[in-house]
């Protein structure tokens, strides 16, 4: 499952990447128009290609986290269990997951290389309000990934609160494990375990891009 999320995941960075300037821009031409940009980015940028996670992570800090509702990715994630947790439980296991996400996959930029990104029709009314969008990772000598993106519309634009990959949800796929964790050890365990792991993704060298 973690091969499967890598790469597309590094691709967040890029879809979403431009500030959203109004709250109507449709978020399939958001993503559209700013994919090839940051794609060239990652193919041009030496210091990511060498593998320098801290300007990764800044990257991924200025550029990910503003167009992503972790608030709601994470009550999600967490799913029946949120309502038992504290305020405080509540602020950290937002904190801890967003960190996780982060580090685990800010490596998987700096192997990016020859992949383009192919993206679907989409209609967008004019009160629509959560939306999909649809598009496919196309790399050499493979078969392209299915990606969608789900989005809601706020009073800042879209924001994304879950990613399918090959059909499979993100947050449904973290939503069993942490269930698991919980009845294990708790809610604060889970905070632990999220953590923890964040931290030995942070201590894994960088993956290099193939020549």
């Amino acid at each position: 499952m973690l091969r499967t999320f890598l790469l597309p995941l590094a691709l967040i960075a890029g879809l979403f990447s431009t500030p959203v300037t109004a709250a109507d821009t449709p978020p399939d031409v958001l993503a559209r128009t700013t994919t090839q940009e940051v794609l060239a980015i990652l193919k041009q940028d030496q210091e990511i290609r060498s593998g320098n996670l801290n300007k990764v992570y800044q990257l991924v800090e200025a550029k990910i986290l503003p167009n992503f509702d972790f608030n709601r990715m994470t009550q999600l994630a967490v799913g029946k269990h949120w309502p038992r947790a504290s305020p405080k439980q509540k602020q950290a296991l937002v904190t801890e997951f967003r960190n996780l996400l982060v580090r685990t996959y800010s490596s998987s930029l700096t192997a990016f290389t020859n992949q383009t990104v192919d993206f679907k029709p989409m209609t967008l009314k004019p009160d629509d309000t959560d939306v999909t969008v649809r598009s496919e990772i196309r790399q050499p000598g493979g078969q392209p990934i299915p990606i969608d993106y789900a989005m809601y519309k706020t009073a800042f634009g879209w924001k994304v609160y879950d990613v399918s990959i090959d059909g499979v949800s993100l947050v449904t796929n973290y939503r069993a494990s942490f269930a698991s964790t919980i009845r294990q050890s708790g809610i604060d365990g889970l905070v632990k375990t999220l953590a923890d792991k964040s931290a030995s993704a942070a201590a894994k060298p960088a993956a290099r891009p193939a020549p």
